[in-house]
């Protein structure tokens, strides 16, 4: 039998061992080997044991339903806990500060639910008027969080600075393997019965092409990352090794520079 705690008050996130064994019994059938365990001799961080659970050779956890989803959605908000913070002109930061200080949770927490519900800001408080003016002042910087408007904004900095080093670029594409119709992801799933040396393998039918891709998205991800770096590396010359493009170069010659971004 299967028992199932609950109670009035909500478990905590952080520094919590047992809570993803206690969210996944069936990964974690002893109770222990959760995230954030401080007895362990060396320090291992939420982000790298979530990197080695979908990389195991027991694919238990990469092919759980839910599992990927939870981490995922546990790491960014953890990221946007930690990585956010507020930014405001000097000549208003005295001003401010003082009126942050003066703000409680409650006001705050009305305002949003003002805001999600989409109500007339001359509805709301004198004291929930200040705080949304606060929002004229302030800025929330969040560049470290992956997906982010911040992050966004960030990379299109970095691209801007390699225009201002490197010149303009000479070259745009899109870059879009089809993970659907390729041979090597079948390989990466672990179908052993393609055979790559066959220009044209047998492969499976377009509806089990689908349901793989839905069981194994980690393989799918890896299926991507393979198949940009032996683009840049065997079709355009890059050596990632030296970080510097290869004495023979590539298709277009010898690259001095190039920015790539995932959609």
């Amino acid at each position: 039998d299967l028992i199932v705690h609950h109670g009035a008050h909500p478990i905590s996130e952080y520094n919590n061992p047992d809570l993803f064994p206690g969210m996944f019994p069936t990964l974690f059938p002893f109770g222990i080997g959760g995230f954030e365990v401080k007895s362990r001799p060396t320090a291992l961080s939420f982000q790298l044991q979530a990197h080695h659970s979908l990389t195991l050779s027991d694919c238990s956890f990469r092919y759980h339903q839910f599992y990927v989803f939870v981490v995922w959605n546990l790491l960014q908000r953890c990221l946007a806990h930690i990585h956010t913070s507020l930014s405001c002109r000097k000549s208003n930061f005295q001003h401010v500060a003082h009126k942050i200080t003066q703000l409680s949770p409650e006001i705050l927490e009305c305002v949003a639910s003002h805001l999600e519900r989409e109500h007339k800001v001359s509805d709301m408080s004198t004291d929930e008027k200040r705080a949304l003016d606060l929002l004229k002042h302030v800025n929330a910087i969040s560049a470290c969080v992956p997906g982010s408007e911040a992050s966004k904004i960030f990379t299109r900095n970095e691209i801007r600075s390699y225009y201002g080093f490197f010149g303009l670029p000479h070259l745009f594409f899109t870059f879009n393997p089809s993970v659907a119709h390729s041979p090597l992801f079948q390989v990466m799933y672990g179908d052993h019965t393609v055979d790559l040396s066959h220009r044209f393998p047998c492969l499976v039918s377009a509806r089990e092409h689908a349901i793989r891709l839905a069981h194994d998205p980690v393989a799918a991800a890896d299926f991507f990352h393979f198949s940009v770096m032996s683009c840049f590396q065997y079709l355009l010359g890059w050596d990632y090794k030296n970080h510097s493009s290869s004495p023979s170069g590539g298709l277009f010659g010898r690259l001095r520079a190039f920015y790539g971004t995932s959609e």
